[in-house]
């Protein structure tokens, strides 16, 4: 059962790191989308670069760091008898929407997904509009990167699941914010 719990551990690694660093992201976002507003309405001028840059910060935040809200249980839950369960029952509820909900997404997604990306990446393709960034191929990437990260995340919570079902003690999801120092 400590076998299961420390490669869960390791597994939590990406969605770690993706926390602790890529939430910047999200200043990064407001200040580019900011510079947008002012250049629009104050200089009533615009620069489809800087458009198209909170579009790109906007993909990169949300789509990488779905991990991570995955182990902080920061996710949507729609299961009013979910609170006041066990955590046996907890985690079999967990575990069953993970198996037949999460895994089959992420597959379907990786399935029709992966040959848009790598068509994209066969043309390297530029950008979205005109005078854009021209790296839509690597946003693109992030139609991929998903559902990997959220599988990682979920065979990591996966197996805490099947200890806490198996008698163990460990919490299947990290509590609260994981910090910079964590």
């Amino acid at each position: 059962m400590d076998a299961l719990v420390a490669l869960s551990r390791r597994l939590d690694a990406p969605s770690r790191w993706m926390g602790r660093w890529l939430r910047w992201l999200a200043l990064l976002l407001v200040l580019v989308q900011l510079a947008v507003v002012v250049l629009r309405f104050v200089f009533a001028s615009s620069h489809v670069m800087l458009q198209e840059a909170v579009f790109y910060t906007n993909a990169v935040l949300f789509m990488t760091t779905v991990g991570y809200a995955f182990l902080v249980d920061g996710h949507v839950r729609v299961d009013i008898t979910y609170l006041a369960a066990p955590p046996r029952k907890k985690a079999l509820i967990d575990l069953f929407g993970i198996v037949f909900l999460v895994v089959p997404l992420c597959v379907v997604m990786l399935w029709y997904g992966w040959p848009y990306v790598r068509a994209s990446w066969a043309g390297l393709e530029g950008a979205l509009f005109f005078g854009g960034i021209p790296a839509a191929f690597l946003l693109k990437t992030l139609i991929i990167v998903f559902p990997l990260l959220l599988l990682v995340q979920s065979l990591a919570l996966a197996l805490r699941m099947v200890a806490v079902l198996r008698g163990g003690t460990e919490p299947v999801f990290a509590s609260g914010e994981l910090g910079p120092t964590a």
